[in-house]
């Protein structure tokens, strides 16, 4: 436990740090925004920076079962609740289905309840929880390719994931104990906004909602298309999902993985081999796209399978996962009924 909060004490600010009578996920929203904005962000007055905006998640508040939806500023500091202070819907598979209008959401700011994050008593949830689709993309960073001395692929290739995978940004991720060689890698998500069938590269990005980071952890010791990937808590995602109306250059983002302390995975977008708007038109061609559907777009090199030695998660591991300015994940290992 010491060890555990020294590592709490140097990577999250001292006042998300747990409170005697609270759970870590309380009090923990500012800690999940990125430290290392892009300079888009940074030319942002700060007086705009402290507005929500199209960053929104999915949390309950305390001794509540209502699943609410927000909207946090840039800096993560401020929140406005949606669900209860306009006709958006409670959840983000519903609102993204109603497709709202952001300019008018951004317009709205102004006269909506601005809460301070660190007064708010809340539970983050995982910012989407009921997709109809989760796609990851294999083998889709040249880097990736290369520490596998593997060529560079022609055409992408892609797994599946379930949706009963998903856990939160905070949650934790439990080591199956049938699973030995259970891996990690940080990826850029994509979820979609629009039905789509049939798109064209230069028209894709129109039918995405926003982007999120996510961890997809894989039992590379169990049958990959089908359990490996697919294990209850093998996809962190969060904290946010951004509109992309904020993420204004895809393919220069840079990624992070740290375990324990020890910077394990960094890469960045514009080294995807197959880029974004590609891999929802080849999606597309042969099966429908839906609003809330998740795309995995590839992780950088460094995941443990291919470090020397092989460097495998374990119960009291600590992972970080961070993409710039999608914001920060803190997730733990632990034991499978621990």
């Amino acid at each position: 436990m010491p060890a555990f909060m020294h590592l709490l004490r140097n990577f999250i600010p001292k006042w998300c740090l747990p409170r005697p009578e609270k759970h870590l996920q309380n009090h923990i929203f500012r800690q999940l925004q990125t430290n290392h904005p892009s300079a888009a962000l940074v030319a942002i007055k700060t007086s705009e920076q402290v507005l929500p905006k199209c960053r929104f998640m999915q949390y309950r508040r305390a001794n509540e079962q209502v699943k609410r939806l927000g909207m946090v500023s840039e800096d993560g500091s401020k929140m406005a609740e949606l669900s209860s202070m306009t006709c958006a819907a409670p959840n983000m598979m519903d609102f993204i289905q109603q497709r709202y209008c952001m300019v008018s959401l951004l317009d709205s700011v102004q006269f909506m309840k601005i809460e301070d994050v660190e007064a708010v008593d809340l539970r983050l949830l995982p910012p989407i929880d009921s997709p109809s689709k989760i796609i990851g993309v294999d083998c889709n960073y040249v880097d990736n390719c290369d520490e596998q001395h593997i060529s560079i692929p022609r055409e992408p290739s892609f797994h599946v994931k379930f949706a009963s995978s998903i856990t939160g940004a905070l949650d934790n991720i439990r080591a199956h104990s049938s699973a030995k060689h259970i891996d990690y890698g940080c990826q850029l998500a994509v979820v979609m906004g629009k039905r789509c069938r049939e798109v064209s590269p230069k028209e894709a990005l129109n039918h995405v909602f926003g982007f999120m980071v996510v961890q997809d952890i894989v039992a590379r010791d169990w049958n990959v298309p089908l359990g490996g990937h697919s294990m209850d808590t093998f996809l962190p995602l969060g904290p946010t999902i951004v509109h992309r109306c904020h993420v204004p250059d895809l393919n220069n983002l840079w990624i992070k993985t740290i375990i324990n302390g020890e910077e394990r995975q960094t890469g960045n977008t514009r080294n995807m081999i197959f880029k974004i708007d590609f891999l929802i038109h080849r999606l597309s061609q042969y099966l429908t796209l839906c609003p809330g559907d998740i795309i995995l777009t590839g992780t950088p090199a460094g995941s443990g399978a291919f470090r020397h030695p092989s460097c495998f998660l374990k119960p009291g591991d600590l992972i970080e996962s961070e993409i710039q300015n999608l914001g920060k994940m803190c997730n733990k290992v632990v034991n499978s009924y621990s």
